[in-house]
């Protein structure tokens, strides 16, 4: 039997469901949560490839009529642009107030998708299917959708909760080993942000992790996806600055992305040189103990994840942060730890330490800081 996992959010609620092989159950789950005649598949070109005929078959088979719209993979989708592309599309497939959308693939498609959903004629149901560890862990929860602008990640976007979210896990037996990996980083940033028991379990379990364990894999996923849950119902639009905790190690990341075109580090992997930056800078204002810094970077490394960059002008990832949605009246804040499983908004955090975080992770620095 699936595992289920409830967000709570009044007439917003919706389930996500965890299983192995029940992608062929899409068209159910979509029927059983919307009385619909259409609906419109986006997926990316590899998505397309090996689970589009069987999304689309399940959801025919329901009397669902549905067709696919495809888009490039990777984070440069992302954009106006190929919204603008899909807005037009569902325009020619005439789609209406009744139609669904179904994105189908990792966090790229599903904040595009989600995004496209929220905007076309003031607002389609949409589904989420995700297929990557990333997207399943993390991105297709909580009802943020987005596209990116040139000089800052997310920017334009909405929170348009989706009708249901279907995770097959066996859709992360084909995964990329670099892609899965990537997907480890938002799983450890629950241990570090919200769970240190759920830490210490990521801990003793590496190998079968690593090994994509599929009870090991439910496990974590559902642990993940009950966390955010629980930080969405009590915040689901950022409002009290509680949501504010899942962006743990973002800031950083963010920066990171932008700087290299989002086209040197996938997301996870800036995530994990983002939360290894927001711990040493937390040790560096006394928030906590050096323990606590070794232990998330000696994880992230057992786990294949990178915890330093190099090559970058990090005077464009300190102007980068200015451009951080958890900016405010000029002031950047930051996630920090307190300890392991708690971490706090933090404003007013000196650059001089922020600068030196950054000569220590990103070779580079020191000379560049040195010509300022």
């Amino acid at each position: 039997m699936p595992t289920s996992v409830r967000v709570s959010l009044g007439e917003r609620s919706y389930d996500i469901e965890i299983g192995a092989g029940n992608l062929t159950r899409l068209g159910d789950f979509v029927a059983a949560r919307r009385k619909v005649s259409h609906a419109v598949v986006i997926a990316d070109a590899q998505v397309v490839g090996r689970y589009g005929e069987v999304a689309v078959q399940s959801l025919n088979a329901t009397g669902i009529a549905t067709q696919i719209l495809t888009v490039p993979p990777g984070e440069a989708s992302k954009s106006v642009a190929q919204a603008d592309h899909l807005w037009n599309a569902l325009v020619d497939l005439k789609a209406d107030r009744r139609t669904v959308v179904v994105a189908l693939g990792g966090g790229v498609v599903g904040d595009l998708a989600g995004f496209v959903a929220a905007t076309f004629a003031r607002g389609l149901a949409f589904f989420q299917v995700p297929t990557t560890l990333l997207a399943q862990v993390d991105s297709s929860v909580g009802g943020k959708v987005a596209v990116n602008l040139p000089r800052a990640k997310n920017m334009v976007g909405a929170f348009w909760q989706p009708a249901g979210v279907l995770i097959d896990l066996q859709t992360l037996d084909s995964l990329p080993e670099r892609e899965y990996r990537a997907g480890l980083a938002e799983v450890v940033k629950y241990g570090m942000a919200q769970d240190a028991a759920f830490f210490a379990l990521l801990e003793s379990a590496v190998p079968q992790i690593l090994s994509r364990d599929r009870a090991a894999l439910e496990t974590i996923v559902a642990r993940s996806c009950r966390l955010k849950a629980d930080v969405v119902e009590q915040d689901e639009r950022e409002e009290s600055g509680l949501r504010a905790i899942l962006n743990y190690g973002h800031t950083f990341a963010h920066a990171l992305e932008a700087v290299t075109d989002y086209g040197q580090f996938l997301h996870g992997e800036a995530v994990a040189v983002g939360m290894v930056c927001a711990a040493k800078l937390a040790h560096r204002l006394g928030r906590i103990s050096s323990e606590v810094t070794s232990r998330q970077e000696v994880l992230l490394k057992k786990l294949g994840l990178p915890t330093s960059a190099s090559g970058l002008d990090a005077r464009q990832i300190v102007d980068s942060m200015a451009h951080d949605k958890k900016v405010q009246h000029g002031t950047l804040r930051f996630v920090l730890p307190t300890r392991l499983g708690h971490v706090e908004l933090v404003s007013d955090v000196p650059m001089d330490a922020v600068l030196a975080v950054l000569e220590e992770t990103v070779p580079r620095f020191a000379e560049i800081r040195s010509q300022a």
